[in-house]
């Protein structure tokens, strides 16, 4: 009986002393693997592709010349605990860089970052040059008219111009240009949606779109930030009485490239689209990319019987209720009399 239970302890000894051996083992293969610097000059860049294993991953680094092998990542990566952690994504690898620190950064996700920003106020022309001088963005976008650029992200408008959100929009390099383009279309949707259920019940506006019109004008008309629902309320009073817009951002946009800096006489008597001096209503489409702030004060004008407004000199506006009022505003600001 005695003699039985001292075979049985001596075989679980027997095990213990294998598992510990071949413990030990593992741990003097691993731990240099581990610690041992792998990119001793420059610095590595490699993407890891969604669903990547550990083989492909190992592959990756071979092929960008990190001195390593797929059997040593193997290794490391179980070492670690890392074997169904490791992220998708574009990963720098600093000089130095062990084994270790490569693959905990895959796990962490700590993969390259870049962004490119859409601002208040841009137009399309302004947003498509500052995306296509993203060098690490692939340019698909480049080879496309903007009818088949709307097409590609699904817009349901005919004309590109007011149609994406400003904001900073993160890719990676490699990424496709019209990601950004698809993902600013999708947050002014989504952020049109959102204003437009805010509408008061006597809104001039007919539709969203009439919205990002207003908005647009709104957005190129504000000088300061204070003074961003006056201007809104100058112009939905006038929507609501048929009153003509008369802005001078309309008349800017429609000459396009052949605004020198200076408004003239004959441009604002030049009857066209974008000339609201001529013209009732709204233009046809957007003259820029308003912004978050003046999308919501469209739909949010202050509470102000204002049909007029000059700028003050220092980037602030004087509003009046009448013609009398205004004229002597313009005096006192732009005449200086």
């Amino acid at each position: 009986m005695l003699s039985s239970l001292f075979v049985k302890i001596l075989a679980l000894l027997v095990i213990l002393l294998g598992f510990a051996f071949a413990y030990l083992a593992f741990i003097q293969t691993t731990i240099p693997q581990v610690v041992t610097p792998l990119t001793p000059e420059g610095q590595y860049r490699i993407k890891i592709a969604p669903g990547s294993n550990v083989s492909s991953v190992a592959k990756q680094l071979i092929n960008q010349g990190v001195d390593t092998s797929s059997w040593k990542v193997q290794i490391v990566t179980r070492g670690l605990l890392l074997g169904k952690r490791l992220k998708a994504g574009v990963y720098d690898l600093p000089p130095g860089a062990s084994l270790s620190t490569i693959l905990l950064k895959m796990a962490r996700g700590d993969s390259v970052k870049l962004n490119v920003t859409l601002v208040e106020g841009w137009t399309f022309k302004q947003f498509k040059a500052a995306v296509n001088a993203q060098k690490d963005l692939k340019k698909t976008a480049q080879s496309l008219s903007d009818k088949q650029l709307l097409a590609l992200i699904e817009a349901k408008e005919s004309h590109p111009e007011g149609i994406f959100l400003p904001d900073t929009y993160i890719y990676e390099p490699g990424d496709a240009d019209t990601l950004i383009y698809q993902r600013a279309y999708q947050a002014m949707q989504k952020r049109l949606a959102e204003v437009w259920a805010m509408k008061p019940d006597n809104s001039p506006l007919k539709s969203p779109y009439e919205l990002l019109k207003l908005a647009s004008i709104i957005e190129k008309e504000t000088g300061h930030p204070s003074d961003r629902s006056m201007v809104s309320a100058v112009f939905n009073n006038r929507l609501k009485i048929g009153m003509k817009l008369q802005t001078d951002p309309t008349i800017i946009y429609g000459l396009g490239d052949r605004f020198d800096g200076d408004i003239r006489k004959k441009d604002l008597l030049k009857d066209g689209p974008y000339n609201t001096y001529t013209r009732y209503g709204l233009p046809p489409t957007p003259i820029a990319m308003p912004g978050k702030d003046a999308l919501l004060a469209t739909v949010k004008p202050a509470d102000s019987k204002a049909l007029y407004f000059v700028a003050k000199g220092d980037g602030r506006s004087a509003f009046s209720d009448s013609l009398v009022e205004h004229n002597q505003a313009v005096q006192k600001y732009q005449l200086k009399k």
